[in-house]
C-alpha cells in the first residue's frame, strides 16, 4: 500500500491495518522458518510496511495529543487571568 493512501486513513483504520500486518508477518515468519517461503523479500517488505503504519499511528497520536494540549493551555491561562 502506498504511503499517500496510508496517510489518508484515520488512526482507527491504521490500527486495523497494523493488526493485519502483524498477522501477515507472523505467517511469513512461520513459512520462513519452515523453508516454505518462496521469497524472503516478502518478509522484509511486510516488516517495512508495518514500520510505516506504526510511524503514521504515532504521528497521528502525537498530533491529536498536541492539539488537545493546545486547547487545555488556553483554558489554564484564562483561569489564571481571572
Amino acid at each position: 500500500m502506498e504511503l499517500s493512501e496510508l496517510r489518508q486513513m484515520s488512526a482507527a483504520d491504521l490500527r486495523i491495518k497494523e493488526r493485519e500486518a502483524r498477522e501477515e508477518i507472523f505467517k511469513l515468519r512461520l513459512k520462513l522458518r519452515t523453508n516454505q517461503l518462496e521469497s524472503p523479500a516478502n518478509y522484509r517488505t511486510a516488516r517495512r510496511e508495518l514500520a510505516r503504519i506504526m510511524t503514521l499511528v504515532s504521528e497521528k497520536t502525537a498530533a491529536a495529543a498536541q492539539s488537545g494540549r493546545a486547547g487545555q493551555t488556553g483554558k489554564k491561562s484564562d483561569a489564571a487571568a481571572d
